[in-house]
Order: structure tokens, then sequence, then C-alpha cells
């Protein structure tokens, strides 16, 4: 999977498979990815996928990181946020009605839409489907959990 130059959102799922040392297959790809998109300075994400990623590191994985390890991994991770700001939930609004998905996703979208992004990289939604003209992949389509 190439993702060049073009901005890339990562999805709260991403995240937490890199840091699930149990999550086997999708551990290795996501971590790949994550390596990848660093490197070329190429990834966004949103306060919503930092506040989800911390939840699930520290709580819901079955190894989870002790809270301050969970704390420096997430500070890590800032400098590709992009803000969320009252406009960007009028925006989800909006793209939830046309695209008739959650309100969650829709925010994803929203600030994906915000930062400039070409795809998202998620479970959450169709891969291969464009919604507000990004394109949404699942990097783990062909493996399983």
């Amino acid at each position: 999977m190439s993702f060049m130059s073009d901005k890339t959102f990562i999805d709260t799922n991403v995240l937490v498979y890199a840091y699930d040392l149990e999550a086997g297959e999708k551990n290795r790809i996501a971590n790949e990815i994550l390596d990848r998109l660093w490197d070329e300075r190429s990834a966004v994400l949103s306060v919503q996928v930092l506040q989800e990623f911390y939840v699930n590191i520290t709580r819901k994985i079955r190894t989870p990181l002790i809270r301050e390890q969970g704390r420096v991994v997430v500070s890590q991770y800032t400098r590709w946020c992009v803000g969320i700001e009252p406009s960007d939930i009028q925006s989800a609004f909006r793209v939830e009605e046309q695209y008739r998905i959650n309100f969650w996703d829709a925010l994803i979208v929203s600030s994906a839409l915000k930062s400039g992004a070409t795809r998202i990289l998620t479970e959450d939604l169709n891969s291969g489907e464009r919604i507000a003209g990004i394109l949404i992949a699942n990097p783990f389509m062909t493996t399983s959990r």
C-alpha cells in the first residue's frame, strides 16, 4: 500500500493495533504504516482519535499500557493532530446526513476534510468508498485478528 506524499488521516483502530501486542498481523501492518507515515510526515489525526486511543490502550486491550506510558505515546502523536472547532461539528452534521453514517465517523471525515487528507485508514467505514471526496481504506482487509 503506497501513501506517497498525500495526507492520510489515521483512525483510532490503526493506532490501537500498533500498540496491541496481541493483535498479530494487524500489529505488524499498523506499525509498518505508522513508521512510513512518520517518515513521510504525511499523517494526520484528530483530538477525538487521540482520546479514543488513550482509553483503548490503557484500559481495553488485553495487555494495557500503564497510564504514564499511554500519556507519553499520546503526546508523541499530538504533532499529527488537527484541532476540532464548533464549525467542524456543523460540518460533521452535514456529512452524517448526506452519507448516512454515524456522528462519530462523520466527525472523523470532517476532521480529515479540514486537514486536507485524501484518504482515511480505518476499519469502521467501507473500504474503497469515497465520502466527501476522501478515499476510505481498510489496511487490514485481508487479515483477521
